[in-house]
């Protein structure tokens, strides 16, 4: 994965299978990708939001969690745009 900005779809997914995706794309990601960007959808509820929150607040790799454009969006800051 060598692309600066990552967006991954997680919508339909399980909070395992999530997991396995992020984990995945955090352990591919180059050091030219500054953000991960997760779609993962609100009208269901937010599980999944709050299990990126949970799971991934203290990971070494991630400066920080924000929200996207939506509340369907969540994303990883790998590195900060200055």
């Amino acid at each position: 994965m060598g692309e600066a900005f990552v967006k991954i779809d997680l919508h339909g997914l399980t909070q395992d299978a999530a997991r396995k995706v992020i984990d995945k794309a955090l352990a591919g990601a180059a050091k030219t990708t500054y953000q991960i960007q997760l779609i993962h959808g609100y009208n269901r509820g937010t599980s999944l939001r709050s299990m990126i929150y949970d799971w991934y607040r203290y990971e070494p790799k991630i400066k920080r969690i924000t929200p996207g454009d939506n509340p369907g969006i969540t994303v990883l800051v790998l590195k900060e745009l200055f």
